[in-house]
């Protein structure tokens, strides 16, 4: 048998599997399963076992059943043991040769999500000397839900932990516990950024990437609202007896019921989604989550932590294109101020926004709203600490997508552009676009340098990924569209 694929870890060996050049290892738990007296707990470190564990197969997901057509094909696992880690690492790695390391947190929404997509494979990575680790962790009540009697952010604490193995364990992968960088995309990207303001999380990584982040920051009140809501729903009292009195079925079934009513509001009242966002996440707790996550990044959270940041220019412009024909009636003035812009906000935004026509300034608006603006505030939160901007500007061919949409650049980071699934939203990507990108990403892995000249204050510039060639490869003033909505 392959030794490459052999490891000892200090709970025990696990067995993986030699892939090409690469040593992958699946499944490999880092909490033992949280079921039972475990259930709604914080993760308990996993105990030792005897003989070889084997780490051939995608251990089981924190998502249940079919999420449906998503843009990233993420499956769902059954099986109770859900707090797993995915490791990817050079096959003929030295096992002194203190490799650095990327921890992949994957996005949903904080509701959905699975580590076991092939668009994660970490077979790049580890080629160009980088170990990946893919994470799990509880998503939505089960994760992040406010339960009396119960610890917080137990999807947060779940993180932790699985950066708490990293730290105890990545030795014996080839890697260098000093040279962790915690990357993710959406939800992961805010849970990026969750995690550099957590106390918790201190020490456990030395540079950080946030894709797309969908900043979860969720308010006691909001969270306790929620809760009641699903304890309504599911006929049980909102405390950790109730809850774990009934299946785990039937707190998602109420957790969707109670969700309903939100993404209901989408129709009748967007402006006040988009103020209030969506009530499952990260909540700002005083412990694990002390504040919200710019407030603490601004009074200098993590500021010799290196970043990198940034977002596609249309996240979601593709959900409202569908609507055109409708909207074409709509002044594009009158659906931004139905949606709460102010007049002043308005004309600034409208006189620097590209795009043209109601269906595109809204999907743009709400990219604006939910993702870059966030982009653009944690960049200037930061002030003098290190950050790294850019920006993901090619629009996919695909004639149902035509823009730079949500997911479409994470197998460009990743190269990974053969994975299942990628064809059908990036079509055939110019060959060069995932090179750089992912070169960029092994580069701040590295050296804590994507490449390119770094944020300031001053010519606020970003990378831009996928421009036309006649357009400049580092932009000044790179987020100018986003400024009169922060």
């Amino acid at each position: 048998m392959d030794a490459a694929a052999l490891v000892h870890t200090s709970k025990g060996a696990v067995r993986g599997f030699r892939r090409g050049t690469t040593a992958v290892f699946l499944g490999i738990p880092f909490a033992q399963a949280p079921v039972g007296a475990l259930r709604f707990a914080a993760p308990v470190p996993i105990d030792a076992w005897e003989g070889e564990r084997d780490a051939t197969v995608f251990g089981p997901t924190a998502q249940r059943g079919d999420t449906g057509t998503t843009l990233i094909p993420e499956p769902s696992v059954p099986g109770e043991a859900t707090l797993n880690v995915n490791v990817f690492a050079p096959a003929d790695r030295d096992r002194d040769a203190a490799l650095p390391v990327l921890v992949w947190i994957h996005g949903g929404g904080f509701t959905s999500g699975s580590p076991a997509s092939r668009w994660y494979d970490g077979d790049a990575f580890a080629r160009d000397g980088v170990i990946t680790v893919v994470i799990s962790y509880r998503i939505g009540f089960d994760g992040f839900g406010l339960i009396d009697g119960a610890p917080t952010n137990r999807g947060l604490r779940d993180q932790i932990a699985a950066l708490e193995w990293v730290r105890d364990e990545i030795r014996t992968f080839g890697g260098d516990p000093a040279r962790v960088t915690v990357a993710g995309q959406s939800a992961g990207g805010g849970s990026v950024l969750a995690l550099m303001t957590s106390p918790a999380a201190s020490g456990l990584f030395s540079g950080a990437m946030a894709i797309s982040p969908a900043i979860g920051a969720v308010t006691l009140a909001s969270a306790e609202r929620f809760a009641a809501r699903v304890a309504d729903r599911a006929g049980v009292r909102p405390d950790r007896r109730g809850f774990a009195s009934v299946t785990e079925e039937r707190v998602l079934a109420a957790q969707r019921s109670a969700l309903a009513p939100h993404l209901a509001r989408a129709v009748t009242s967007l402006a006040t989604l988009l103020d209030d966002g969506l009530p499952l996440g990260p909540v700002i707790d005083g412990d694990v989550l002390p504040r919200h996550p710019l407030d603490a990044l601004s009074d200098g959270a993590c500021a010799d932590i290196p970043l990198v940041i940034g977002s596609t220019d249309d996240e979601f412009t593709a959900l409202t294109a569908r609507y055109a024909g409708a909207l074409r009636v709509v002044p594009v003035p009158l659906a931004l101020a139905m949606l709460g812009l102010r007049r002043t906000r308005r004309r600034a935004y409208l006189e620097r926004t590209r795009r043209r026509g109601t269906a595109a300034v809204l999907g743009g608006f709400f990219t604006d709203r939910v993702i870059r603006s966030t982009v653009l505030e944690t960049a200037r939160a930061r002030g003098t600490a290190p950050t790294w901007v850019y920006r993901f500007a090619w629009a996919s061919p695909v004639p149902t997508i035509g823009v730079a949409c949500h997911c479409l650049d994470v197998p460009f980071w990743f190269d990974h552009l053969d994975a299942d699934g990628v064809a059908t939203i990036a079509g055939t990507p110019p060959p060069d676009l995932a090179a750089l990108m992912h070169g960029a990403a092994v580069s701040f892995a590295r050296d804590h340098d994507p490449g390119w000249p770094a944020w300031d204050v001053e010519t606020r510039r970003a990378r831009v990924f996928g421009a036309p060639a006649s357009a400049p490869a580092v932009e000044p003033d790179a987020y100018a569209e986003v400024a009169p909505l922060v």
